[in-house]
């Protein structure tokens, strides 16, 4: 049996941490694209097919059967916190709304 070298066991380490982060990532953004759609609904809405499309990209997990699309999202996440301002009471509805529509544009030009 071979043992590993030092790069394989390094690699090996970053991937488990990635997918832990993914993985984080992903239960954030389902409990948040919930809140989402629970905000909608009592403030009688109507959500834009920008902002649906991400929301439901996440509710129906399809993540799982697109490789790569959480990193690219998770991507934008990051992208998303550095853009959008301190979210307060007053502003958070639309800095979530933001965030779903940059996420479903980030979809698009990624091809999924």
């Amino acid at each position: 049996m071979k043992r590993k070298t030092v790069e394989e066991k390094y690699k090996g380490t970053i991937e488990k941490h990635q997918d832990v982060i993914l993985g984080e990532f992903a239960e954030h953004e389902i409990e948040w694209a919930n809140d989402l759609l629970k905000w909608f609904q009592r403030k009688n809405l109507d959500m834009s097919f920008d902002e649906y499309r991400g929301v439901s990209y996440f509710l129906n997990k399809e993540f799982l059967n697109k490789p790569g699309s959480l990193t690219l999202l998770y991507g934008m996440y990051l992208r998303c916190e550095d853009d959008i301002p301190e979210i307060t009471k007053e502003n958070a509805f639309d800095c979530v709304r933001y965030r779903y529509a940059a996420y479903a544009k980030a979809l698009e030009l990624g091809g999924y």
